[in-house]
């Protein structure tokens, strides 16, 4: 019990000075056990959204046909809108404009 909390002690110690000093990255560090700076960045996870992927608002997915007595569709809208209502308001606008006339029901609102 005591080897693991001075571990954990040593790690914490070596995490802050990285953090303190990033001038040398902890690359010239000799502990056991520390990782080197190639395999931290290889284990970093990708980014989900780009730059200019909006930050807050709505995904709208709606049951949309362009005929009648036709399957359902999916027809995906990402809303910038704050407002749940607003945003099904402009996937049903969007989906319209997009060559679907008739639009069944709402499948889900997702926040973004």
């Amino acid at each position: 019990m005591e080897t693991d909390f001075s571990e954990f002690e040593q790690n914490m110690r070596r995490e802050i000075e990285d953090f303190m000093s990033p001038e040398n990255g902890g690359a010239n560090r000799s502990t056991p056990g520390a990782a080197s700076p190639v395999t931290e960045t290889a284990h970093k996870a990708p980014r989900s959204k780009s730059a200019g992927a909006p930050r807050t608002g709505h995904l709208v997915k709606l049951a949309v046909r362009t005929k009648p007595l036709e399957m359902d569709s999916v027809f995906e809208h990402l809303s910038t809108s704050i407002s749940k209502v607003e945003a099904q308001l402009e996937a049903e606008k969007a989906a319209r404009e997009a060559g679907y006339p008739i639009i069944g029901y709402v499948i889900e609102t997702q926040r973004l």
